[in-house]
């Protein structure tokens, strides 16, 4: 995916059309979370919404507090064989956007804040 095929920061909340996330495709409950640059962790929720997708991903030890929210825009494939959700963001950057424990607005706050914070990080 170039630059100039990822999503805008307006659709940080949509799964990209070559992303298998329909039917039953869909069940990545328990799939790893793949970054560019090693596993973050496994899903916990996955939602599938009109705009307003994403998925919850339980981190464990790697981050303490052990939870971030990846819009659906930054998931790049599914590898349902291997049990992998594929994002094109790299650990670092996982790491260091907006925590969902310093989530301390409403609930679209957050998600705006956290669409901008990965909107900078256009490959």
């Amino acid at each position: 995916m170039t630059g100039s095929d990822l999503p805008t920061f307006w659709d940080a909340w949509t799964y990209g059309r070559d992303v298998e996330m329909v039917g039953d495709q869909a069940d990545v409950l328990g799939f790893e979370v793949e970054a560019t640059d090693g596993t973050i962790g496994t899903v916990e929720q996955a939602t599938y919404g009109v705009g307003s997708s994403y998925l919850l991903a339980d981190t464990g030890p790697w981050i303490f507090g052990g939870k971030v929210m990846l819009p659906a825009a930054i998931v790049s494939r599914v590898d349902h064989d291997a049990r992998k959700v594929y994002i094109h963001r790299g650990r670092d950057e996982i790491k260091n956007a907006p925590s969902l424990a310093d989530d301390t607005g409403s609930d679209s706050e957050y998600r705006n804040r956290l669409a901008e914070y990965y909107g900078m990080f256009r490959y």
